[in-house]
């Protein structure tokens, strides 16, 4: 299974029925993606939190990433309208930096795997970098 998809797919889950917290297994991956979430301000927050029983070695089985999701404080619905992963596991898809097209008109982002980390489409058109194109979001 997809580790991305999953994570994309369980902040959709959440945001339909409401829930303001979530809950999910720790990947390097994940965790790049939820600060970038993060700055963009599409969620309030993101945390690393270990569950090691005292006597055990620290294990990356053992973390969980804690989301807390954001909702519009007028109206409590979600800030985050859409999710879509573009690039999957059977079907890569990439971008040059003069192809990245703007995703629409401004309102949503495109999230780029690039050599310098993940990155916003604007951000890798300011750094002229491309790269896998993960997800859509708006």
């Amino acid at each position: 299974m997809d580790p991305l998809s999953d994570m994309l797919t369980r902040i959709r889950n959440s945001l339909a029925v409401g829930k303001r917290e979530l809950s999910l297994p720790y990947s390097k991956q994940k965790h790049a993606l939820a600060k970038l979430l993060e700055k963009n301000e599409w969620i309030e927050g993101s945390s690393v939190e270990e569950s090691n029983p005292p006597d055990s070695k620290p294990s990356p089985r053992n973390k969980a990433l804690k989301l807390v999701l954001k909702y519009n404080n007028d109206t409590g619905r979600p800030v985050i309208h859409g999710l879509k992963r573009v690039s999957k596991p059977g079907q890569r898809i990439y971008t040059g930096v003069g192809e990245i097209a703007r995703f629409r008109t401004g309102l949503g982002a495109t999230i780029i795997s690039t050599p310098k980390g993940l990155m916003t489409d604007s951000e890798a058109r300011k750094e002229k970098v491309g790269g896998e194109v993960i997800c859509q979001i708006w």
